[in-house]
């Protein structure tokens, strides 16, 4: 039994699948520490915006199993945070792949600033409102890295486990714009957003920031401007 974006109760993986949309290929799933935090993460915006139901994992095994199972009547499991979520038309992946293309300088410079933390930064297609989320690239998802990383043994004493971590930014959102405007006047300036935006990313998903003293001056410093 999982809890239901839709439904506001917990449901059987059957009942979701008696209501998937026509031509649905994935069971999507969101994690969290609870409902109500899952509820608001910017990656479930385009999903609810669409009519999609998801399922609510607040458990820490919740998506190793979903994992295990690979599947359920046929369908696959598929996190909300993962890079393809199967919804754009051949039309939006053209529009979207353009957009990444004309803003390429810009994105590669921030992925530059950012170094190791993430190995990329793109425009979103999954997000509605909200400026920046992160998103997973390959097996391992945002949730899981928490979990084995937290787990006592689970990983070789003062090593840590990554996902491939993917910073999205919303291109309809004003700070898009900002940063645009910056790089060509200011491309210093885009380290620093490049730097909050990470940040602000990071503590959505509930994970630590490397320095939030830096952070905080940060802040302050882009209030005082």
């Amino acid at each position: 039994l999982f809890y239901s974006s839709s439904e506001k109760k917990m449901v059987t993986l059957e009942e979701y699948v008696s209501r998937m949309k026509e031509g649905q290929k994935y069971i999507y799933y969101a994690c969290g520490e609870t409902t109500d935090r899952i509820d608001r993460l910017p990656q479930t915006e385009l999903l609810k915006d669409k009519g999609y139901e998801i399922l609510y994992l607040t458990d820490d095994v919740d998506e190793f199993a979903l994992r295990m199972m690979m599947k359920f009547d046929d369908h696959e499991f598929k996190n909300v945070a993962d890079k393809d979520l199967g919804l754009e038309t051949e039309e939006e992946s053209s529009e979207s792949k353009k957009l990444n293309e004309d803003n390429g300088e810009l994105l590669r410079y921030m992925k530059d600033a950012l170094g190791e933390k993430v190995t990329a930064v793109r425009l979103s297609e999954r997000l509605k409102s909200h400026p920046v989320c992160l998103s997973a690239d390959g097996g391992m998802s945002l949730e899981m890295e928490k979990v084995l990383n937290a787990m006592p043994g689970a990983v070789p004493d003062g090593q840590k486990v990554k996902a491939q971590r993917v910073l999205e930014i919303n291109p309809a959102h004003p700070i898009f714009a900002r940063l645009q405007k910056l790089f060509a006047e200011n491309p210093e300036q885009v380290k620093e957003y490049a730097g909050l935006l990470y940040d602000q990313a990071l503590l959505i998903e509930g994970m630590p920031i490397e320095d939030p003293v830096a952070f905080s001056n940060a802040v302050c410093k882009l209030m005082a401007e």
